[in-house]
């Protein structure tokens, strides 16, 4: 029997501005400041009668609305959102995909946060 099971990724940007209420006072991130961020959205399943495990344009219809609720807004003001570190955004954006596995949200080049199901 062969494994008809597959990943697929697709990759999103928005920019937005954040400050983290939690951190100590002096934390350069309790000070508000901005990212362009990136998320990766990881969609596992079987292959349907197309071939796919979902075409990347239902998973766009999924997530696009999403990324507008966040593009150049101030973080802090989105429900659930309130302390918006990386790894509470990747939960965020998971929490709404509901055949997403995976999200990986990127603050910059060097600094990511990953959650799964």
């Amino acid at each position: 029997m062969t494994d008809n099971t597959a990943r697929i990724g697709r990759s999103y940007r928005f920019e937005s501005a954040h400050f983290l209420p939690k951190v100590p006072e002096g934390h350069r991130c309790r000070n508000l400041h901005g990212h362009n961020y990136r998320v990766a959205i990881v969609v596992r399943g079987a292959l349907d009668a197309r071939g796919f495990v979902k075409d990347f344009a239902e998973v766009d219809a999924q997530v696009a609305p999403l990324v507008a609720q966040l593009d150049h807004k101030l973080l802090n003001e989105v429900k659930g959102l309130e302390n918006p570190t990386a790894e509470i955004i990747a939960r965020w954006f998971l929490d709404r995909i509901p055949d997403c596995e995976r999200v990986r949200v990127s603050e910059n080049d060097e600094c990511w946060a990953e959650v799964g199901r």
